[in-house]
């Protein structure tokens, strides 16, 4: 699979001779100017498009759709010149086949659009006709980059962060879709890459060559609900473990369908074919449905698994009969954990009242971590110790209020005694007053990491955590950072957090990952470092290093 950082090069390529070659067809066919528009478009088609649809417009078979006699094509004019300006996502059906994948926007302006569009539509026994510039403009404006200038604008990458000292920094790749984790064999030579709609990629990582190696549309069922897809690790045995969520619509109310995958082979030294190893389901939420999430291997052995909520507790008031009216659930707003060999696994749940965990770590002791996402009522994130047996508050307490965060908030079950987040001291991720339990609100912490022994001793000990940024619009912009967050107990016996941002401004860091002899791996899932600016073009892969 070509890198997209040479796919920008062919597409550099490609549009100098188009300048040559459009000047020529437009000569030549200056009394049609369709014909001139297929001219020109049959260029702008080889450098942008073919690397996925192929040359003569078949696709690629249960991954890209094919452009040749496509009926989608001819039924859904608007929305396909809506995808080449905006992006497509989501399940589509071309010529009785269904494809679940991703499109990024094309960076190509008004008459660049018609003309490729244009010359699809006359090639490949297609209907025919034209696009015109005017059209595209205004259908572009119907999407959230109004112009091209702004889709322009938001296509480019962010200059890297400059590290602080003792440190560097340096782009691995950039990607063909957003990654929601990252997964390796820890020793520095391959990342995997996860997408929302289970795609697995691999990243060489001296290199930055990217080739996918698992097609989410070929392991999920296509025919419920979009996936949901942010569960990812990777075993000694070097297996991929894959967590799905998916909406199944065909039960009243509905449900959400959970499958742990594990791959059961390799194909040129890449792990692949993933097949179902454990799968539950319960009732599906509002729209606070969180799924379930982050997957790891403890110092003990044990496979844990994050389940969040399915509600913030207002399903009760709903009239919606595809929403069942019951609250959290056994499985839901919690730590599961699995014995990993187990040919039955049994579920068990190791905590409970966790809103939406989404990543977990240990540290030297044995000690897990987990950062945690709060909710629209402008409570403050959390950083957790995690311990067996133990309550963290959700849905009835939030990070340390006092307070109901909703009117509908329920009561406590009596006699359940809640665990307080990690107080935060400052003197970043706590800009709203200290101790604060944990981070700024919405700043929605990420991946986290312990940099233990691999690490050069000043800076060993402490954890590195991505947040992914303000979703809910706020005063100013936080968030977009990595935070080194050092712990220690008071003398009560209770860990307190003091934390400093060693990186700012990252692009929407939505995973951080360890690979390597003092190297961090960090998935920025967009290229956007503000609420403002969008998240539809795909992010990239960033390499820090700890010096000695």
């Amino acid at each position: 699979m070509i890198s997209l950082r040479n796919l920008f090069r062919v597409i550099s390529i490609v549009t100098s001779a188009w300048i040559v070659d459009a000047i020529s067809a437009t000569a030549a066919d200056a009394s049609d100017p369709v014909q001139a528009q297929i001219a020109r478009g049959k260029l702008l088609y080889l450098g942008s498009c073919a690397v996925c649809h192929q040359a003569a417009g078949q696709g690629t078979p249960g991954t890209f759709p094919p452009l040749a006699k496509s009926d989608f094509l001819a039924a859904n004019r608007e929305k396909v010149i809506k995808g080449l300006c905006e992006g497509m996502s989501g399940t589509i059906s071309v010529n009785g086949k269904t494809y679940n994948g991703f499109m990024p926007p094309s960076v190509l302006n008004d008459q660049q659009v018609s003309d490729v569009l244009t010359f699809v539509l006359n090639s490949w026994e297609n209907p025919g006709g034209s696009v015109t510039a005017d059209e595209v403009k205004k259908v572009r404006a119907t999407t959230q980059f109004k112009t091209f200038e702004d889709l322009r604008k938001a296509n480019e990458f962010q200059p890297l962060p400059k590290p602080p000292e003792a440190w560097q920094l340096r782009e691995v790749t950039r990607l063909t879709n957003h990654a929601t984790r990252l997964a390796s064999d820890g020793t520095g030579r391959r990342l995997y890459t996860l997408s929302a709609n289970g795609d697995v990629w691999r990243v060489d990582v001296p290199t930055g060559a990217l080739k996918q190696i698992i097609w989410g549309s070929r392991y999920m069922h296509l025919g419920m609900g979009e996936p949901m897809v942010v569960g990812f690790t990777m075993d000694k045995e070097g297996r991929l473990w894959i967590v799905t969520n998916q909406r199944n619509e065909t039960e009243s109310p509905h449900s959400a369908d959970v499958i742990i995958w594990r791959t059961s082979g390799t194909e040129n030294g890449d792990p692949v074919t993933p097949r179902p190893w454990f799968q539950t389901s319960y009732p599906w939420g509002t729209g606070n449905h969180h799924g379930v999430g982050c997957i790891g291997f403890g110092p003990d052995g044990y496979l844990y698994v994050t389940s969040g909520s399915r509600t913030d507790g207002n399903d009760l008031a709903l009239d919606d009969p595809k929403i069942a009216h019951v609250g959290e659930t056994p499985l839901t707003a919690c730590m599961w954990r699995f014995d990993p060999k187990s040919l039955k696994p049994q579920l068990e749940i190791f905590a409970r009242g966790l809103r939406n965990a989404y990543g977990f770590c240990w540290n030297d002791k044995g000690e897990m971590f987990a950062t945690e996402n709060g909710p629209n009522a402008d409570a403050p994130e959390e950083l957790n110790l995690i311990e067996k047996g133990k309550h963290y508050g959700f849905p009835y307490k939030f990070s340390d209020w006092k307070n109901k965060p909703y009117s509908y908030t329920p009561d406590p079950p009596a006699g359940v005694e809640f665990t307080l987040p990690i107080s935060n001291l400052g003197p970043a991720g706590a800009s709203l007053g200290k101790p604060y339990y944990t981070f700024e609100q919405h700043s929605s912490p990420s991946g986290i990491v312990f940099l233990g022994a691999d690490f050069p001793e000043k800076h060993r000990g402490s954890f590195l955590i991505g947040r992914f940024g303000i979703l809910i619009q706020q005063p100013g912009d936080y968030g977009f950072d990595l935070l080194q967050a050092r712990l220690r107990k008071n003398a009560a016996g209770v860990y307190e957090a003091t934390m400093e941002t060693l990186l700012a401004p990252l692009a929407r860091p939505v995973d951080v990952h360890l690979s390597g002899k003092g190297k961090i791996y960090i998935a920025e899932y967009t290229r956007s470092i503000s609420f403002k600016h969008s998240m539809a073009l795909p992010g990239r892969i960033l390499e820090l290093t700890a010096l000695p």
